[in-house]
């Protein structure tokens, strides 16, 4: 072996490097001395190294997109080519798009098409895998970009839910349920299920959901009470109490969104 490359090799063993770090000092974007402060920098802030290299300036985010991309063969994407897909981006919660700073930029089937600057964060992916139950596709971006790009989908996705919820929050306890309980025995018709009270709380408790990384929706009527539960970290934890004579124009409002017929028992 060529002895300028044995130095090499064994001087990146020494040093602790591998994978993306060892892969940028070799070719020449980072020094090795950088990239060891770097590292620890990223430890201490807890953030990744490809972000610290690039906020820090050490490093061009096109060159550590370019490595990472030929180091691991994953494809590599420009997030300007990419418009951005609100309902891809609400398929993860805000609170993990903040912490690994990662970005679903569009879906295919059971794929998630995940925009990421550092491949090696499986973790993220994990995560984000387990939250979805859908399969992973991670593609490089540069990590200056991303950061921009993750900041405002986080903040166009809290906008639409802050539009749809800016006509007032809905008071069930006041709502008029004319009829009592032979209400409950009564057919529920099309102007129930778009009864505006409804529709808005429906909506509200979908939103909610998903602001708070809620995995399931639970809708239990029971004889004397209705309640609504989410599981979050797989505990069911109940958020609602609605007037148990609504159950059937809930239930009808679930059934158009499931593209259900309302008619059916």
């Amino acid at each position: 072996m060529n002895d300028n490359v044995s130095l090499a090799l064994g001087g990146a063993s020494r040093s602790g490097l591998g994978g993306l770090p060892q892969r940028l000092v070799q070719d020449g974007v980072v020094e090795e001395a950088a990239m060891l402060e770097a590292l620890s920098a990223a430890r201490e802030r807890k953030t990744s190294v490809v972000t610290q290299l690039v906020s820090s300036g050490v490093a061009n985010a096109r060159d550590i997109a370019v490595a990472a991309a030929d180091e691991f063969g994953v494809p590599l994407f420009d997030l300007d080519a990419v418009t951005l897909d609100l309902d891809s981006v609400r398929l993860v919660s805000d609170k993990l798009l903040a912490k690994h700073r990662v970005l679903p930029i569009f879906r295919r089937g059971k794929r998630l098409f995940l925009a990421v600057a550092d491949p090696t964060n499986q973790h993220a992916i994990d995560e984000i895998k387990f939250q979805t139950s859908l399969a992973i596709e991670a593609v490089i971006v540069e990590d200056d970009k991303l950061q921009k790009a993750v900041d405002k989908a986080i903040e166009q996705v809290d906008n639409q839910m802050s539009a749809l919820t800016d006509a007032g929050d809905v008071d069930l306890e006041s709502l008029e349920v004319t009829g009592g309980e032979e209400e409950l025995d009564d057919k529920v018709g099309r102007d129930d299920v778009e009864d505006a009270p409804i529709v808005r709380f429906v909506n509200k408790v979908m939103l909610d959901a998903i602001r708070r990384g809620a995995s399931d929706i639970h809708f239990e009527p029971f004889e004397k009470l209705y309640r609504v539960r989410f599981r979050m970290d797989g505990v069911l934890k109940e958020i609602a109490q609605p007037p148990v004579v609504l159950a059937p124009k809930l239930c009808a409002r679930l059934k158009v969104m499931s593209r259900l017929d309302i008619a059916e028992r």
